[in-house]
């Protein structure tokens, strides 16, 4: 029976309402339309959560496939977070290309048998690679173009690192370019940015698509949001396909099971005080009134949802996004059970790296690598799609 609105849904059974709207979008659940709302069937909700539990608990794990002859050079490789997965999807990474040396050391830990190069990209000559690559990735910031009269290009990008993504492009001219930024860049610059970005790809000899994945449907216990911008050469066929969704998410119940112990930062006294007041999955707002403005003091005037602030995260569901600090005032990473925040190690499992997977520099240091990186899983997913593309050739 369709009984519940939502707002009652999200209360009897602890949801976030984007849960429960993305199980309607995946066809999971359904509802009936009474007077312009929205009723629920609580029996269908958990019959599809028992479902979902059953599948997260059977298939999750680190994706891996056998070994191919394909190559790559991975630029802005961070600590190796789409490296590993386009290592797991069996591509050989003949070039690593960091900067940030801590990010260059754990490299270095982990990927033993790579060319790392810890340098500016822009000092880099990648032509002695031209014909002997499959692939270039990378996932480059997102930065806002200068334009100076008519379009240019390639010329439009000087200046950026996408600049310099798009001429070891030029200069490798692999099979296929993969190129990897936030969610924002869809609307970045009302979408001047992006269409530059396929433009100048386009002018190199390229075919260009984006999309926006969703990395908690490919095995990352996580809400994190990336466009993945896939460029093949026009003299090959248009064919590649992104790779489909999985039927399932991770809840952090499933990804935390058993994890290691490791370092992690630590609430003062009063931080802890209130924190503990927040419930599993719940924000600010469960807090009471004094306690609220005493924890926001001006920003609880300022207008915004705020829903990362004083953020508890729910072993129901997968963590939100992690960003470079767990413990930041508008992006709270609270540990569902335990009030502090997520340890190293935690986060590394969030981002799907192996257990065994070594990271260098100080603690403040390893937060801001993993929470950098390409979740290993979804790197996998993409990196595997373009597998099945250039073996289909």
């Amino acid at each position: 029976m369709y009984d519940y609105k939502l707002s009652e849904v999200i209360e009897k059974r602890n949801l976030s309402r984007e849960r429960v709207f993305e199980l309607s979008r995946k066809g999971l659940i359904s509802f009936e339309i009474k007077k312009n709302v929205k009723f629920y069937s609580l029996s269908e909700i958990d019959s599809a959560l028992n479902e979902n539990s059953k599948k997260a608990e059977q298939y999750y794990k680190i994706n891996k496939s056998k070994k191919t002859d394909i190559k790559a050079i991975e630029l802005f490789s961070g600590c190796g977070g789409l490296a590993l997965g386009l290592k797991n999807a069996g591509v050989n990474a003949e070039m690593l290309v960091e900067i940030d040396k801590d990010s260059c050391d754990t490299l270095s830990l982990n990927f033993l048998n790579s060319n790392i190069i810890c340098d500016d990209i822009a000092k880099i000559d990648f032509t002695s690679y031209k014909g002997k690559i499959d692939i270039v990735a990378g996932g480059f910031p997102c930065q806002a173009f200068s334009y100076a009269g008519k379009s240019k290009g390639f010329e439009d990008t000087r200046g950026t690192l996408f600049f310099d993504f798009a001429r070891s492009v030029k200069e490798v001219n692999p099979k296929v370019a993969i190129g990897e930024n936030v969610r924002g860049l869809i609307n970045h610059d009302k979408g001047r940015t992006l269409s530059t970005m396929i433009n100048t790809l386009e002018d190199l000899g390229y075919n260009v698509q984006f999309k926006l994945l969703l990395a908690q449907y490919f095995n990352v216990p996580q809400k994190r949001e990336r466009v993945f911008i896939v460029a093949t050469r026009k003299d090959l066929p248009n064919t590649y396909q992104y790779p489909k969704e999985l039927d399932y998410f991770v809840p952090l119940e499933v990804a935390l099971k058993n994890c290691p112990p490791s370092e992690g930062q630590k609430y003062p006294k009063r931080k802890k005080e209130i924190m503990d007041m927040v419930p599993q999955g719940g924000y600010w707002k469960d807090l009471t009134i004094e306690v609220q403005k005493e924890y926001m003091k001006g920003s609880f005037y300022l207008g915004g949802g705020k829903t990362g602030t004083a953020r508890r995260l729910s072993m129901k569901e997968p963590s939100l996004t992690l960003v470079t600090s767990p413990a930041q005032g508008q992006t709270e990473r609270c540990h569902p059970l335990e009030t502090r925040p997520l340890t190293i190690r935690e986060s590394a499992r969030i981002q799907t790296f192996p257990d065994n997977w070594t990271f260098s520099g100080s603690l403040a240091s390893q937060y801001k690598q993993i929470g950098n990186a390409v979740p290993v899983n979804l790197g996998f997913h993409i990196g595997k799609s373009v597998v099945n593309y250039l073996n289909s050739l």
